[in-house]
């Protein structure tokens, strides 16, 4: 029997155990770029896609597989980079293939100093797109192709931001329909998977840094693509080889953390709602009863209080908890506290008062939004 290259062979056990759950016929859809990971992912999914549930007693039995390109049209030739990916997923043998064309308002705004721009909007449209795909063709699981090395970088980010253990843990193996079977492979082992299947990626540009010689570099570089090329190099050179595998662990140990203290600040949110009072847009909270509890879980029910509002969690940050936990446990008449999203809170009457922006997006009646991840 022939030998099968060691990142071949790591990429479909990754697979293997996601589509292990999944009964005859269903449908999984591998999100493709034309990327490396992404590529690597569709080749993947074809081949273990034909062999569900086979073991030494049993034949198993074949899912059927699919995919999804998304066209952001940021770039020039975006077009045709969507196209020749579509066309490498169906010479896999991936159907269906269905290729999507993103759409948002102010697709051509620059980036911000919050991280929002077009960067933040190409994500939301992403997803946007992958879960309408979803839905149309009845898919039971989209597959994305993020990587350890993705991983690392995200919590860099998180980091950064100051935005709390839940920001640090990452982005989740599971959410919803979403699956992310790479992020215990490195970026290099889904380049050698290309490589050992024939596979010719494409490399976005905007995972590059500019050339170093040009004096002024007409085009934006995404902080990710920054974090990659000049952060994670020096922290390897300073602190020796293993940081992604270690950035990377203390992201699944902190989601553990955060997935407890989620629950019981979702419970104590449930215990601060003042019955009766506040509406779809505008949330009242008993001061008494968040004062009382513990500063770390009081801080974070606030934090998901305002993601209930509209807030979105990549912009909510320290800063923005400290100042809703003051009007809890410093309130001396101070006027309201300013939230991103265009969201306000404000003291009165043994109240806080949480309200969303007039054009913001709360969500709309139980009062507490899932935890989100920055990037996904």
């Amino acid at each position: 029997m022939a030998r099968v290259d060691p990142a071949v062979a790591a990429a479909r056990n990754a697979v293997r155990a996601v589509l292990a759950g999944l009964g005859p016929d269903d449908l999984v859809l591998v999100a493709c770029s034309g990327g490396a990971d992404s590529l690597a992912l569709a080749a993947s999914v074809a081949f273990e896609a034909l062999r569900v549930g086979r073991s030494v007693r049993s034949r198993g039995y074949a899912v059927r597989s699919g995919a999804v390109v998304v066209d952001h049209g940021l770039q020039t030739g975006s077009a045709e980079v969507a196209e020749r990916a579509a066309d490498q997923c169906r010479a896999l043998g991936l159907d269906p293939v269905v290729v999507r064309h993103a759409t948002w308002a102010g697709r051509s705004a620059g980036p911000t100093s919050d991280g929002g721009g077009p960067e933040a909007a190409a994500r939301d449209a992403r997803y946007g797109a992958l879960e309408a795909v979803a839905a149309e063709t009845g898919a039971a699981l989209v597959l994305l192709g993020h990587t350890l090395d993705d991983q690392a970088e995200q919590v860099l980010l998180g980091l950064a931001r100051g935005a709390g253990a839940r920001s640090l843990a990452g982005m989740p193996r599971e959410r919803g329909i979403f699956r992310r079977p790479f992020l215990g492979l490195r970026r290099a082992q889904t380049e050698a998977v290309c490589a050992a299947s024939g596979l010719e990626f494409w490399t976005d540009p905007t995972n590059l840094l500019p050339d170093a010689a040009a004096p002024a570099p007409d085009r934006f570089t995404p902080l990710r693509s920054q974090v990659r090329g000049r952060v994670l190099p020096v922290l390897e050179e300073t602190l020796g080889p293993g940081i992604v595998e270690a950035l990377a662990r203390s992201a699944d140990q902190l989601r553990d953390d955060a997935d407890l203290l989620d629950a019981l600040a979702a419970e104590l949110l449930g215990q601060a709602r003042v019955a009766g009072e506040g509406t779809d847009t505008e949330h009242a909270l008993d001061v008494e009863v968040l004062e009382k509890a513990h500063p770390a879980l009081r801080r974070r029910a606030l934090r998901l209080a305002a993601l209930a509002v509209g807030c979105p969690p990549s912009d909510t940050t320290a800063r923005h908890v400290d100042a809703l936990d003051a009007l809890v446990v410093s309130w001396s008449g101070q006027g309201p506290a300013h939230l991103p999203g265009g969201a306000q809170a404000g003291r009165a009457c043994g109240r806080l008062f949480l309200r969303a922006s007039p054009t913001g997006n709360p969500d709309g009646g139980t009062g507490v939004r899932p935890p989100s991840t920055t990037q996904e």
